[in-house]
């Protein structure tokens, strides 16, 4: 638009020049002409906005603009650019005015021009064209503003869900920790506090008693320190670093729980995360052998079958029923549920068969990935 501005206006001056002998106007036109394009470069610096310096400088332009139309008519037409600078500058109550105002100059010029010919054309093209002009304007500008609206609520709702995304993770995060912390440290408290309390009994009547109570502790506490440091830094469990597998991880388990261990079905290699879990699985249903079943032996099954590992972890202790609340839930650990989220985030399954006075089976399945997706 700048550039047809200086184009139209150089053109007005050389039609002037070029059909009018020089005569005592023609300075002030040449004079007038240089001021307008002088005062035009200084619209970009003062920008878009209607601030009072705008404002002025759009009126000095049209005040100069409307001389030389008074002076020589063939400066019409330049006020097609200026059509558009006013419509950027105002609101479009007054755009329009300005609109209207240079369009009745511009038919005035246009009569001047044919010397007093009637010509329909010179009074309905000059408002046809402003009137073109406004509406190509007025409508991408309403086309305009709708686009900085949905970029507006595309920026927002972008916003809101890196929001919800961050808060998600934080709380999947939250949850992977509680399930961590149940699982190793408030376990192994757990078991110290148990040994503590059974050695201060012993400790007068039966010293020897006492001490194992004591050393077996100690084992714990040292067995804690290193879960605790590889939960810090996001590693395999303490039984799976050593690189024997989860079958080794799962014998030392059950070795130190006093309880029993086979495994049925050919062993295949298993993703570290399948291991993590069924291996937390195991920790947690010992514990709560341990704190809760008064069982006198359990019993560990490691089964892998065609399509899916199969944990199972037997009791011969007092059972429960399944279905009923327990009257410490909400109250201590994450046991049961954290089991069933660990089997689930894998794509798995997660059961308990139990009877009161009959023992309990939990068994935890998880399906062997397709050869396609173990592939590394």
């Amino acid at each position: 638009m700048h550039v047809v501005f200086f184009l139209l206006l150089g053109a007005s001056l050389a039609r002037f020049l070029l059909r009018h002998a020089w005569e005592d106007r023609s300075p002030w036109i040449i004079a007038l002409s240089g001021a307008l394009a002088a005062l035009y470069l200084l619209g970009p610096v003062l920008g878009t906005r209607a601030t009072p310096r705008r404002i002025a400088w759009l009126c000095t332009v049209v005040a100069v603009w409307v001389v030389l139309v008074v002076l020589a008519p063939s400066f019409a037409w330049c006020a097609v650019p200026l059509f558009y600078t006013g419509l950027r500058t105002l609101p479009h109550r007054a755009a329009l005015v300005l609109v209207a105002l240079l369009t009745a100059f511009v038919v005035f010029a246009q009569v001047q021009l044919s010397h007093g010919g009637w010509d329909p054309n010179l009074i309905v093209a000059p408002p046809a064209v402003a009137a073109l002009a406004t509406g190509v304007f007025v409508h991408a500008d309403r086309q305009a503003a709708r686009q900085r609206a949905l970029i507006d609520d595309l920026i927002r709702t972008r916003r809101e869900l890196a929001a919800i995304e961050r808060r998600e993770g934080t709380l999947a995060e939250r949850q992977r920790l509680s399930m961590e912390i149940h699982d190793t440290l408030a376990q192994g408290l757990s078991s110290q506090q148990m040994l503590l309390q059974a050695a201060d009994r012993t400790w007068d009547s039966d010293p020897g008693t006492a001490r194992r109570h004591v050393r077996t502790a100690e084992s714990i506490a040292e067995h804690n320190l290193a879960e605790a440091r590889r939960f810090v830094h996001d590693l395999a469990p303490a039984d799976l670093a050593g690189g024997g597998g989860l079958e080794q991880a799962l014998r030392g388990l059950a070795a130190r729980e006093s309880a029993d261990f086979r495994v049925d079905g050919t062993p295949v290699p298993l993703p570290d995360r399948a291991q993590s879990a069924l291996l937390r699985i195991a920790q947690g249903a010992l514990a709560n052998i341990r704190e809760h079943a008064a069982a006198t032996s359990a019993a560990l099954t490691l089964t892998y079958l065609d399509d899916q590992v199969v944990l199972d972890v037997a009791d011969d202790g007092s059972g429960f029923d399944p279905s009923a609340p327990r009257a410490d839930e909400g109250v201590r650990g994450h046991g049961l549920p954290a089991m069933r989220v660990r089997a689930r985030q894998l794509g798995g399954t997660l059961t308990v068969e139990s009877t009161p006075g009959e023992g309990t089976v939990l068994s935890a399945a998880i399906p062997l990935a397709p050869p396609t997706e173990a592939r590394p």
